[in-house]
């Protein structure tokens, strides 16, 4: 018979030394450089963010135009029923915002549907490219609101015409972008798919794409931000449903605040919409 294992007595915890002063005043070294790594990109865009609220501030004290306080305000109103509505020309602003996404979303589209691969005919053929060139040079630097009388005319409505004038203003930058990359294309590449028997077809989807969608993305991020643009400027002009419609009534009903309001509003869509870009292009780059 096994006798029963004797009872130990608790072991002391062992004591705990002090640092020695070289290594505490290391170890606090090191503790404020990881709080100065952290704070330092933060501290610029606080204190940019801050000294713009001080100069808006300034200028409104005089009452022409309404301060940040008063401007959050009317902010927590107005968006604490962002979808109401009351009739045609009486909506939230939730729904002009998505009236305006709609639009840019189908004008967008479209733009890419055509501008992509017209860009690479003309980056990936010599002939495409000269006949393409005077037209792009021509177009390309005229307004974008210039072209929505040929919008009415054409399309006998607003809604349309406002996509019309999307499309036209977001083309170029995917046509351009996306045929500099089809040129770009180091001749290495294009060698080796020659060498390896690839077809035409092959080039394309093996070589050429996933080599030129960086400037694709390019395209398409600058392209967005265009289409984003011009959304408010047109539909200020043409009415309905849309964020720039609304800004426009806002300032017949002398609302001040709420044209800051949809300033602001505006400005964060765009940059979420530029950050969605990037991290599409991330992902989607090579090396990633």
């Amino acid at each position: 018979m096994m006798p029963y294992p004797t009872a130990k007595p608790f072991d002391r915890p062992a004591p705990v030394l002090p640092l020695p002063p070289q290594r505490r005043g290391h170890a606090l070294r090191q503790a404020a450089g990881h709080l100065r790594r952290l704070l330092i990109p933060l501290a610029a865009p606080m204190l940019g963010l801050a000294l713009f609220v001080g100069l808006w501030a300034a200028i409104a004290a005089d009452g022409r135009i309404p301060g940040p306080l008063a401007t959050w305000e009317a902010a927590r109103q107005l968006f604490a029923d962002p979808f109401y509505d009351r009739g045609p020309n009486d909506q939230g602003i939730g729904w002009n915002l998505l009236s305006s996404l709609s639009r840019v979303g189908v004008g967008f589209g479209l733009a890419a549907a055509v501008g992509i691969p017209l860009g690479f005919l003309i980056g990936r053929f010599a002939f495409f490219a000269g006949m393409a060139a005077p037209i792009i040079a021509l177009l390309r630097p005229v307004s974008p609101l210039a072209w929505l009388p040929i919008g009415l005319l054409v399309f006998k409505a607003a809604h349309p015409a406002a996509i019309w004038v999307i499309f036209i203003s977001s083309i170029w930058p995917m046509i351009l972008n996306t045929a500099v990359g089809v040129r770009q294309v180091p001749q290495d590449y294009l060698n080796v798919a020659r060498v390896l028997g690839f077809s035409e077809l092959q080039t394309i989807t093996r070589i050429l794409l996933p080599a030129m969608l960086p400037a694709i993305l390019t395209g398409v991020r600058l392209a967005v931000g265009v289409a984003w643009l011009v959304i408010v400027a047109a539909e200020m002009l043409t009415g309905g449903v849309g964020i720039g419609f609304w800004v426009w009534d806002e300032w017949n009903n002398l609302n001040v605040e709420h044209i800051l309001i949809a300033i602001f509003v505006v400005g964060i869509v765009g940059l979420a919409l530029e950050q969605l870009i990037l991290l599409v292009a991330r992902r989607f780059s090579p090396g990633q």
